[in-house]
């Protein structure tokens, strides 16, 4: 051999991804083992996420792939339905997979429970301090208990970036981590993800366009806006929305949401709330999450328009950030409340994925919740690219 030859950067090669709409889950497994082609060696971590209606097999499906695939550790979770490469299963039947070859040092997967991070924090102490600012996806259940307070001890004391989503099961035992996460919702679980061999690049579209500035509650209760900058909250909410909105308040539902921004973003971003109630006599709102005077709060819309618009945002800075760099596989969360339910026909989210930034290998779900940055989102899609 040359030994020139043994100088020449060795190129990475893409991922591998099978999905299937398959309303059997054997037959489901074995198309997407016949995509992923082979199994490989090198091949130690997959991603799985698979339609409540394959929820009960969940079990069954990560042993299937383990012995046909060779793959030893796989994290994943149940939602509405799935993505996949080029694909949106959403409502039936639905598994997609994504399996990569990063070796086991450059992972490590995790469960926690009830009690906190503490141990798992402990068990992988080693691992978490040889990293520099792990990368984590989690999968946690809608009702766990001390969500946030778990996620924000974690974050902080492996000094990780959250990102991932909230299982869509109606029932218990909707998460994966090296087998099913013990049939338990109050856990949260995934894989850690070390920088030095996983480069990830994400980003988040908010699915919502601003209607107005952001401004400070002046007074507030709870869930309830009384004023904002000393006026009525609902005569703040009218101006922002716009005069067909304001003649109509009816029309506000489904659209005109509120926006709560994150403090030290640099990227603009907001927790988006529903609009709970509107108080015409009395000039107030209730949104779904609780506010006090100081906090800021923008109105925002949400259509079919502005979500297309905001996703070609998000994926013009991810084509930016990447340049000419090779995409070697993607996961694509995306709250139950987008897909079919906000875009109109032919402007799916896998189509306009692969519009901008063309076909790699792309795996995901449908969630009940999104997190970003350790922070619960709704609305919202999270698109994380391995280059």
């Amino acid at each position: 051999m040359d030994p020139a030859a043994k100088l020449e950067p060795q190129v990475a090669r893409p991922f591998r991804a099978g999905v299937s709409d398959d309303a059997d889950w054997r037959r489901a497994v074995a198309s997407i083992v016949h995509q992923l082609g082979p199994p490989r060696a090198e091949n130690r971590l997959g991603f799985v996420y698979l339609s409540d209606r394959f929820q009960p097999h969940l079990a069954e499906i990560e042993i299937l792939l383990r012995q046909t695939t060779g793959v030893l550790h796989w994290v994943g979770a149940v939602g509405y339905g799935v993505v996949g490469t080029g694909a949106e299963h959403f409502g039936g039947p639905g598994l997609s997979v994504l399996v990569t070859d990063l070796p086991e040092r450059a992972f490590r997967v995790f469960q926690i429970g009830r009690a906190g991070p503490d141990a798992m924090l402990n068990a992988h102490r080693q691992w978490i301090e040889g990293v520099e600012t792990p990368l984590a996806l989690v999968h946690a259940d809608p009702i766990a208990g001390f969500l946030v307070e778990h996620l924000d001890a974690f974050g902080d004391a492996a000094n990780a970036y959250l990102f991932g989503g909230l299982s869509a099961s109606n029932d218990s035992g909707s998460q994966l981590a090296d087998g099913v996460v013990n049939g338990r919702p109050d856990r949260i679980s995934g894989v850690m993800l070390s920088p030095q061999f996983a480069e990830v690049q994400s980003a988040l579209t908010q699915g919502c366009s601003p209607v107005g500035p952001a401004r400070r509650i002046t007074e507030a209760d709870g869930h309830v806006i009384k004023s904002i900058e000393n006026r009525p909250a609902l005569e703040v909410l009218k101006q922002d929305a716009g005069p067909e909105i304001a003649a109509d308040l009816r029309k506000a539902a489904g659209v005109i949401f509120a926006g709560l921004p994150v403090t030290g973003s640099d990227t603009g971003d907001y927790l988006v709330r529903t609009l709970i109630g509107i108080d015409v006599e009395n000039e107030l709102i209730a949104i779904g999450d609780e506010v006090e005077a100081g906090d800021r709060l923008l109105f925002c819309r949400r259509d079919a328009h502005t979500a297309v618009s905001d996703m070609n945002r998000m994926l013009d800075s991810l084509a930016t950030r990447i340049g000419d760099r090779t995409i070697r596989g993607g996961v694509y969360i995306s709250c139950c409340a987008r897909g079919p339910n906000q875009f109109n026909a032919g402007a799916t989210e896998t189509d306009l994925i692969r519009a901008r930034l063309g076909d790699f290998p792309l795996t995901g779900f449908f969630a009940n919740g999104e997190i970003n940055g350790g922070r619960l989102y709704g609305f919202t899609g999270i698109l994380a690219l391995f280059l």
